[in-house]
């Protein structure tokens, strides 16, 4: 028999057998009724875990997809953005914003430290001209979870959009697209939702529609008025990524079944078992602000964690994911999203104690799976 794997990168996570076997079935056309109720339900489906009763599109594209969707729709050439800078992706939104002659005012938070509502609501008074505040909730590079809810209170009081990437926090961490004033929320197929890369998705609140109509950057596929006139008649502008949509419907029933939020408990649970097992161990987490969706750990002093990652998937069969840019070497990351489940979570801790152990941490033996079976059983 072969030996088993566990994926534990965040993103692309786990696809449960269920849904890998609904997206097996032949292919069906997708300008057809069948595609369509299966479209419909898989869209209404999601706006449950979004927790919103407005707009949302389905492209077919990565998760930079939709980011790229949530500036063009909105914007003008000229026009100022504020955009919270605590890792790769909260960067990514002013590369994309810079390529379409948006003007950024950046708001550099410390990798690991989440972004002080204060200092975005001081940004928001002394440029009163800008037409948007793009941030995340999860940052995955450093394994962040930012005060979503917070600074949505602070940006609904002005007339600046609230644009948040949800791409892999969704469904692990909490969110509530509606109730905390966000315009445009962001996410991708791959993390929480548990089918494989492929689809981005953007919700569209009524005061992002107003902005949608004064808008001027140049879009063609991403348009969010072509959807929403196909949305009309339940279809898509383009070409559905059909398999991809029909383990979507699947997956969003399965959350759905169990509840959402019941969901998202059972992430943070994980979570929260697998830092108290880093903790036994002797190692620290690399977040002031930790998500449930994914855990950045500092390697030990002279240990490199590439190296680390590289042993543990020859091995042990456990793929972790590595450290970007300058935490590249120094930590290693563990996701508890999507199709992650306890058997994920107990196995890949226990696998890393006995890689530490190999590569000369000292560490007491089961420690970390002890202290994790405390919480997860």
């Amino acid at each position: 028999m072969a030996k088993k794997s566990y994926l534990m990168t965040p993103g692309p996570t786990p696809v449960p057998e269920d849904i890998r076997n609904e997206m097996a079935k032949p292919i069906i056309h997708h300008r057809t009724k069948e595609y369509q109720t299966i479209f419909k339900d898989a869209t209404e489906g999601l706006k449950k875990i979004f927790k919103t009763k407005g707009d949302l599109f389905t492209f077919t594209s990565s998760g930079t997809g939709a980011m790229e969707a949530s500036i063009v729709n909105v914007l003008s050439p000229g026009d100022k953005i504020i955009v919270v800078r605590g890792g790769k992706f909260g960067e990514r939104f002013g590369d994309i914003a810079k390529a379409y002659g948006v003007n950024t005012v950046n708001i550099d938070v410390e990798w690991g430290s989440a972004p002080s509502p204060v200092i975005i609501k001081e940004t928001l008074k002394a440029n009163p001209d800008v037409k948007g505040v793009y941030t995340t909730l999860c940052e995955t590079s450093t394994a962040t979870v930012f005060d979503i809810k917070t600074i949505g209170e602070v940006v609904r009081a002005t007339n600046a959009l609230f644009v948040v990437d949800t791409i892999s926090g969704l469904g692990a961490d909490d969110f509530l697209n509606d109730e905390w004033g966000v315009d445009i929320a962001i996410c991708g197929s791959q993390k929480g939702l548990m089918i494989p890369p492929g689809l981005a998705f953007c919700s569209v609140s009524e005061k992002a529609w107003r902005a949608v109509e004064t808008s001027k950057l140049p879009k063609f596929y991403f348009n969010f008025k072509k959807y929403k006139k196909a949305y009309i008649d339940t279809d898509t502008p383009f070409t559905s990524a059909i398999t991809l949509v029909i383990g979507l419907k699947k997956a969003v029933e399965t959350i759905n079944s169990k509840g959402v939020d019941n969901v998202i408990a059972e992430h943070q649970s994980q979570a929260r078992a697998f830092r108290e097992a880093v903790k036994a161990i002797g190692l620290s987490v690399f977040s002031k602000s930790p998500s449930s969706a994914v855990t950045g750990v500092n390697t030990p002093e002279g240990m490199d964690a590439d190296a680390l990652i590289k042993l543990l998937k020859t091995e042990y069969g456990v793929t972790f994911a590595g450290g970007q840019e300058n935490l590249k070497g120094k930590v290693f990351r563990c996701a508890h999203m999507g199709g992650i489940d306890k058997e994920h979570t107990l196995e890949s801790i226990k696998a890393l104690e006995e890689a530490l152990l190999k590569m000369g941490w000292k560490c007491k033996s089961c420690a970390g799976f002890d202290a994790a079976k405390k919480i997860i059983g």
